[in-house]
């Protein structure tokens, strides 16, 4: 579908980065709060939230973090609240699904295939380490599959969006998924519209050349018709050049300091505001409205603010 407006999604911290990479990273609950609240004051429409250890920073599936910051979100903010269900590589899919499952989130991400998801030459950059568990961590992304198959991607389409409510967004990393996506279409378990999230350079997953954004499209309109919205996510230094190019090609865009921890060449984002203002401000002087909260549940038809548990 011709977006009307377009959609910001922002990832406010995610399970990728480390505290040593950035000191901007948000950590603790009240961290996250503060920094997905100024997002949707900049103009995000969707906050998708991964939580963390408040003593350390690694990537955490406690249910009862997330409940430290959630309701303060919703209560400060109109935004759509949008779960991880992918945690991080190193969860199973009882600890990743646990956090959706209690919040039961108008939005939750759904990897849409199993992968190699790699940050493990981020390691070589770095001299000192904040934290001991950060090293091994990203080192061992070398040697780590993410794992979605077939019979975990019905659960959480059963479970999460039958059960709960809750609609998602399609985290395609490759062209393989969206085909992966057309399987549960055809299957009668994904009902339009789609959200279509579509992510290039994470290595493991496809590269981040202008011409594999236009093959995605391509590809993503072959299968799915006029039934579904278009995203895209361009990590690292690859996201604002990136998400400009899909803009003009109708795409709904996706910043944040779990996709990239700078705002220019050299630059660290010392917020994830920083990185919503400036899509923002490039969308808007391309000529483009930028859909608010309400906009993008009518464009994606969510339950409602109403209809979560938290």
């Amino acid at each position: 579908m011709a977006a009307e407006k377009v959609i910001i999604s922002c990832a406010v911290t995610g399970a990728i980065h480390t505290p040593t990479m950035s000191p901007y990273l948000p950590i603790t609950p009240q961290d996250i709060a503060q920094q997905a609240v100024d997002a949707a004051r900049a103009g995000a429409s969707i906050l998708h939230l991964h939580a963390r250890d408040p003593l350390d920073g690694r990537p955490s599936a406690d249910p009862d973090v997330f409940m430290q910051f959630l309701p303060e979100i919703k209560r400060q903010t109109d935004a759509v609240i949008n779960i991880t269900s992918g945690g991080s590589t190193k969860m199973t899919l009882e600890e990743r699904l646990a956090p959706p499952l209690r919040a039961q989130p108008e939005m939750a991400s759904l990897n849409m295939g199993s992968m190699n998801f790699s940050i493990h030459p981020a390691a070589s950059k770095i001299a000192r380490w904040e934290h001991d568990w950060e090293k091994p961590y990203v080192e061992g992304t070398e040697d780590t599959i993410f794992r979605n198959t077939f019979k975990d991607i019905r659960r959480i389409l059963m479970e999460l969006g039958e059960g709960c409510g809750t609609r998602f967004e399609f985290e395609c990393y490759d062209v393989g998924h969206l085909y992966n996506l057309a399987h549960f279409v055809d299957a009668g378990l994904v009902k339009p519209p789609f959200f279509v999230q579509t992510i290039f350079g994470i290595l493991g997953g496809i590269g981040p050349a202008a011409e594999n954004v236009t093959f995605m499209r391509e590809t993503a309109n072959r299968l799915f018709g006029r039934d579904y919205y278009w995203s895209v996510l361009g990590a690292g230094r690859h996201q604002m050049p990136l998400l400009t190019y899909a803009s003009i090609m109708g795409a709904n865009v996706r910043v944040g300091l779990e996709d990239s921890l700078y705002l220019g060449r050299g630059k660290l984002a010392q917020s994830n505001a920083d990185q919503v203002r400036k899509i923002r401000h490039i969308l808007e002087e391309l000529g483009f409205e930028i859909a608010s909260p309400a906009e993008a549940r009518s464009m994606l038809q969510l339950k409602g603010r109403d209809n979560v548990a938290f």
